[in-house]
């Protein structure tokens, strides 16, 4: 492995480290580890919590696994890289918090490489991630200050990066045949190589580190908010939408099932429990209703 991709496992190793940390000292309970090798080399060590007092569940994932030839979901876009042997490694998260005032959320971030296979060639690059905010019982300051850390943490690297990244987190978390976006946004990248490695690898860091202080505070202040039933019903309805993006339109879920990652894993990252309802609509007027106001591309700073 080379010193710079070194550099890089050593760093996600560690992200995953600090966030259970986090969430295991808010969450009230400690993470299982299932670590994890594939049979066409690599593996990964899952971190995960189900059935806590505070998080229903929770995944955070660390995976670095290399291959012969890209798969279908990754070779799609770049044609000429098909065949080329492959490396990836990033940690990728969601939670699924047990109260519907505290929202979900998901973040990634990602290094993957195709290497040479003929003289001349180089290996080729590239970097992805983001994190995006799900709310069921939204609160405006907690959208605004999500958005406010997203915004910083790309500010070193460009005013153009948050307004191009949040744009690209509206349309890719976004259901097509429900005309609505999953959530509130947030940031989204993806084939990042333009300048070179390290100054990629840096902003890959910034939004990485973002997450802990753009989610952290939300679910400290929303996790003991009282709640009924009828709030937990509609939570349960709302993550049905959660469950249909990820298996219809998420390239991460469609990656690791077709790279040969651990089934378990990728699928972590649904919810425990989620209804469907036939054609169903919120009431006018009731906090239900109040949340589709947000489901569609707003600026939130």
């Amino acid at each position: 492995m080379s010193p710079q991709l070194e550099q890089v496992r050593h760093w996600l190793t560690s992200l995953q480290s600090k966030i259970v940390n986090a969430l295991e000292e808010t969450g009230g309970a400690p993470f299982s580890s299932d670590a994890w090798t594939r049979p066409e080399g690599g593996g990964g060590l899952s971190r995960y919590l189900e059935n806590g007092p505070v998080l229903e569940r929770a995944a955070v994932l660390f995976s670095h696994v290399q291959g012969r030839q890209l798969p279908p979901s990754a070779s799609a876009l770049r044609p000429h890289l098909a065949g080329r042997p492959w490396e990836a490694m990033g940690v990728s998260l969601v939670i699924h918090p047990r109260n519907p005032f505290v929202p979900t959320v998901h973040m990634n971030v990602r290094c993957f490489v195709a290497e040479a296979i003929e003289a001349g060639e180089e290996d080729v690059f590239w970097f992805g991630g983001g994190l995006d905010l799900t709310p069921y019982y939204p609160f405006e300051e907690d959208v605004r200050h999500f958005h406010r850390v997203c915004r910083d943490a790309l500010q070193p690297f460009g005013p153009d990066k948050y307004p191009a990244y949040k744009k690209a987190c509206d349309d890719y978390f976004y259901l097509k045949h429900r005309r609505e976006t999953r959530g509130v946004g947030g940031l989204f990248f993806d084939d990042l190589n333009a300048g070179g490695f390290e100054p990629c690898f840096q902003l890959t860091l910034a939004v990485g580190e973002a997450f802990l202080p753009a989610y952290h505070p939300i679910l400290e202040c929303r996790k003991d908010t009282p709640y009924t039933e009828r709030h937990r019903d509609f939570q349960a309805y709302r993550r049905g939408r959660y469950v249909e993006f990820n298996l219809v339109y998420d390239r991460g879920t469609l990656f690791g099932l077709q790279s040969g990652g651990r089934t378990e894993s990728i699928l972590l990252s649904m919810p425990p429990m989620a209804t469907w309802k036939y054609d169903w609509q919120p009431q006018p007027g009731t906090p239900e209703a109040a949340l589709y106001d947000y489901l569609t591309p707003r600026e939130w700073v």
